[in-house]
């Protein structure tokens, strides 16, 4: 099957390889611009003397850059992979193959649309998570869904791991096995249901402050559920710190927010019933270090008190 992959990063790279390992033909790739570094997926594209294209944008102002699609059009392909997609693509695009294009979408959908998904999952305390590989529509991950996958989420998992040890190669490994269906005929549509549907929005910037009243198994989920990225954050002294590897403590004398202990483990901080063990910290503008070496650079002791 001729297939365009629309994406970008190692995730892209690695479903452009196990595309062409299954015998599929990749007649175009499409990345953003790469502006530090090589991206992996055009990087491979390059390699193998595939068309790359790399536009700033697929429109403007709701109209498509023909010469864009052009070049698109030129690879005729018979369906498109959307993989680590953060562009807007226009449906002008997504319809144009024959067999159109599918997603991959790491969540069981409908539950948690939009594109901080895995967050999500661990924040809200889930138990189970999973990818879908879904036909692209003019929704926000509405489509009809293709296939899913199921796996549970540990008590100490973090998104970083989650998505490195388990998301990841199951994703890939789910998109081949898509495209090996659609290639077959034997691709399902099964319409979401939206009476179980939900949306969140971006999880970033200033939504990862931890509010110590909480329950420690709340700011547990949210440590975890922000690493590594935002990266959950408190303060100290009026200094921002983010938390990272965190682990529930035995409940312990003091206010929230209290610093109750310090040792090589970690840093123990209390909740608003329990308390979490912290294994390392990112002081703002500094790197990431052990908590237990933070605190001691840092005269963190059991007098501290978080979020002042």
């Amino acid at each position: 099957m001729r297939i365009a992959i629309i994406g970008q990063a190692a995730f892209g790279a690695t479903v452009y390889a196990q595309l062409r390992e299954a015998g599929h033909e990749i007649v175009g790739v499409f990345t953003p611009p790469e502006k530090r570094r090589p991206d992996p997926l055009a990087e491979a594209a390059r390699t193998d003397g595939v068309t790359l294209v790399q536009p700033a944008r697929w429109q403007r102002k709701g109209v498509v850059d023909e010469e864009v699609f052009a070049q698109y059009t030129a690879t005729n392909p018979d369906l498109n992979v959307m993989a680590f997609v953060t562009q807007i693509i226009p449906m002008r695009v997504l319809d144009h193959p024959p067999q159109q294009t599918i997603q991959y979408h790491p969540s069981l959908l409908p539950k948690h649309r939009g594109r901080s998904a895995i967050n999500h999952a661990i924040v809200q305390g889930d138990r189970e998570t999973g990818l879908t590989i879904f036909w692209v529509d003019e929704g926000i991950d509405t489509g009809p869904i293709l296939l899913q996958k199921r796996i549970s989420i540990g008590e100490n998992e973090t998104l970083n791991g989650l998505y490195r040890d388990h998301l990841f190669p199951l994703g890939v490994a789910a998109l081949v096995e898509a495209v090996n269906l659609v290639a077959a005929g034997d691709a399902p549509r099964i319409e979401q249901n939206e009476a179980d549907a939900t949306y969140e929005g971006p999880w970033e910037k200033d939504i990862a402050e931890i509010d110590w009243s909480r329950p420690a198994s709340q700011v547990h989920n949210l440590i975890r559920g922000s690493d590594r990225q935002p990266g959950a954050w408190t303060t100290l002294n009026g200094a921002v710190v983010r938390l990272y590897g965190s682990t529930l403590a035995d409940a312990q004398d003091g206010a929230p927010g209290s610093v109750v202990a310090v040792g090589e483990s970690g840093v123990t901080i209390r909740c608003g019933d329990g308390a979490v063990q912290i294994e390392s910290v990112r002081p703002d503008g500094e790197e990431r270090v052990a908590a237990a070496e933070w605190a001691g650079a840092a005269g963190v002791d059991e007098s501290s008190v978080c979020g002042s």
